[in-house]
């Protein structure tokens, strides 16, 4: 009975930690002071509230807030702050509550709309591309851009395109490891594209770095986007195609053709209701808002294989993630 008590003490410790860090880090975000925190380097109040055009005071209070929650630590002497080593891990365990509550909000708050009428309900409540984006970031920043960088950057690809690549995050970070080589990053979401060129800019790639506002399925007629690329990455988008296999099949094989010689697909997906104990719950979750309101059935695992199969591919190597349900799928001619 002490076991269970303890145990049952720990969940909430974690989850008030949790709650914590994640409002905090949403609070960043909007104040839109995230980026320069997460870059490492000291900033004081007044850098920030000189960026956003905020009160120092009010400035000075968040970031004594931020410091009292270990998230950064102060300078005495230059009344700086820089993140704290333990950064990393909270803003991707922050990023997994952010991407359940937040991006999927429009979900949740109308699940009985949706529940009643859903052709209805997604013409009235859509999940903000931005959300979805960022908090996808704090989430792969820890749990499945490590093995995905380390693909692209070993491979030492000349050029490289991300379809459906968001705020462009792992691109960006792949290109300042590579600097001879040039990428492309494609995502229907006007918003998600606005933060990648920003962010490009603020990287100092912007030169290297051609940014792209369609949808995965037009490259079937217009493939030139993809065109000559020694690396096709793409991270939890190609599961959207997975309800249209005609048009899911003929985007892989205009990815195929597009491929310089010995170039490869690097897709990193989900595969739905992993039965493991480590995986099950955010699995479910996972699986769930997209099938119940999203109309889109995860490929297993087997299915992914049968696809890029079907598509003219030969060769299809699968690289569990840390992120519950991902896959990574390495996939060659």
């Amino acid at each position: 009975m002490v076991s269970s008590v303890q145990d049952d003490r720990d969940l909430l410790d974690t989850a008030a930690d949790l709650a914590a860090t994640a409002a905090l880090l949403e609070i960043a975000d909007e104040l839109g002071i995230f980026g320069h925190l997460e870059g490492g380097r000291p900033v004081t109040a007044e850098e920030l509230a000189g960026a956003t055009g905020t009160p120092v005071s009010h400035m000075e209070t968040f970031l004594a807030a931020l410091t009292a929650a270990g998230l950064v630590t102060r300078d005495s002497p230059s009344q700086s702050v820089r993140v704290t080593d333990a950064f990393p891990k909270l803003r991707a365990a922050a990023g997994y509550l952010c991407w359940a509550l937040k991006a999927n909000r429009p979900f949740i708050e109308n699940s009985l709309a949706f529940f009643k009428d859903h052709d209805a309900a997604s013409k009235l409540y859509a999940r903000d591309s931005r959300d979805v984006a960022v908090t996808s970031r704090w989430v792969g920043s820890a749990d499945f851009y490590p093995e995905d960088l380390a693909c692209l950057v070993n491979a030492r690809p000349s050029h490289l395109v991300d379809l459906g690549a968001g705020a462009a995050g792992l691109l960006i970070d792949v290109l300042t490891r590579l600097p001879d080589a040039t990428g492309v990053a494609l995502d229907i979401s006007p918003a998600a594209c606005a933060v990648a060129v920003k962010a490009a800019e603020e990287a100092d790639v912007a030169d290297r770095l051609r940014v792209v506002p369609r949808s995965i399925e037009s490259l079937v007629d217009d493939p030139s986007p993809i065109a000559g690329a020694d690396v096709i990455h793409s991270g939890f988008a190609l599961h959207d195609l997975a309800a249209d296999p005609g048009t899911f099949g003929a985007v892989l094989r205009s990815c195929r053709t597009a491929l310089a010689p010995g170039g490869f697909l690097a897709i990193t997906d989900a595969v739905p209701y992993s039965g493991t104990n480590r995986e099950r719950m955010f699995s479910s979750l996972f699986s769930y808002l997209h099938e119940g309101f999203m109309n889109v059935r995860l490929p297993t695992e087997e299915t992914w294989r049968e696809i890029f199969l079907t598509a003219g591919f030969s060769d299809v190597q699968t690289i569990p993630h840390k992120m519950p349900g991902a896959r990574l799928f390495v996939v060659k001619s």
